[in-house]
């Protein structure tokens, strides 16, 4: 049975929790995903900027269970 994932801001995060969301649903390290966002957006005339703006108001927030 296939488990379906869902890309969620995580709550693991440093600003937004989209660089840490985006290495949760690829299952891959946060801190490598965070480097390749800001060699990416360094290289790209800092364009990355404003798609992570985007994904901050885009991808929903991790829901969390408090009980």
């Amino acid at each position: 049975m296939e488990v379906k994932r869902k890309l969620t801001r995580s709550n693991n995060k440093l600003i937004a929790g989209v660089c840490s969301g985006l290495a949760d649903y690829l299952d891959l390290d946060p801190t490598m995903v965070r480097i390749a966002y800001i060699l990416l957006s360094v290289f790209t005339l800092f364009s990355g900027v404003i798609a992570y703006l985007i994904l901050w108001i885009v991808m929903p927030a991790e829901e969390t269970d408090y009980r």
